[in-house]
């Protein structure tokens, strides 16, 4: 199987969080996001020009999520998205609320404060950043609350949904990202800081 990704990319760090974590075998392939020509050799493999990109034969996956539930099934004896299907449906419900609620204003505030000055599109926009913020703060107390008397975010080990969550923060200081506030949710993400598989996929500055 063979993963096109960027290292600094927190979508992509889910995928290689769970393939450490479970010692799925990856072939890697890293896209140059800044290059004309990579994006265009992207689009062909998935039209929303994102990464990352699963390749395995003649089957193409894209959609972080989905790519971390597949190797998951491709990897014999893994422990993250059990068999169960009610802990995979509390699962999927994390990893999905993740995906359209909670990663999406972080990223957005990632993008003001890092990326968007590194691509040349100028500095912070406040009121993007505003609104983003407002957001952060609704889910992340959803969060915060449904880590009360929890280690972890499906049942009494970790799972798929919380490392489909935490590389949303992996930003957390550089982009000044509105949650240390939350001591359950801060919790949490250092006990997720402590897995080799996170310090192995942390982006170099």
């Amino acid at each position: 199987m063979r993963l096109y990704y960027h290292p600094a990319s927190s979508s992509s760090r889910r995928v290689m969080l769970a393939a450490v974590h479970m010692g799925a075998s990856l072939e890697l392939t890293e896209v140059n996001l800044m290059s004309a020509e990579d994006r265009r050799r992207l689009v062909a493999l998935n039209p929303n020009s994102k990464v990352p990109v699963l390749q395995d034969g003649e089957f193409t996956l894209w959609e972080s999520c989905a790519i971390m539930q597949y190797l998951a099934d491709r990897t014999f004896g893994q422990k993250l998205y059990p068999e169960n299907i009610l802990v995979r449906a509390d699962i999927n419900r994390w990893m999905l609320w993740s995906a359209q609620h909670f990663a999406p204003p972080l990223g957005t505030i990632v993008y003001e404060h890092i990326w968007k000055g590194l691509s040349g599109n100028g500095g912070p926009d406040s009121v993007e950043i505003d609104r983003a913020s407002r957001l952060v703060t609704q889910f992340a107390g959803v969060l915060e609350q449904h880590l009360a008397g929890r280690d972890w975010i499906v049942g009494d080990t970790l799972t798929l949904a919380d490392l489909a969550i935490a590389p949303s923060l992996t930003y957390i200081e550089q982009a000044k990202l509105p949650v240390t506030q939350y001591p359950k949710l801060m919790a949490w993400l250092a006990r997720v800081s402590q897995l080799d598989a996170w310090k192995q996929t942390m982006p170099v500055w």
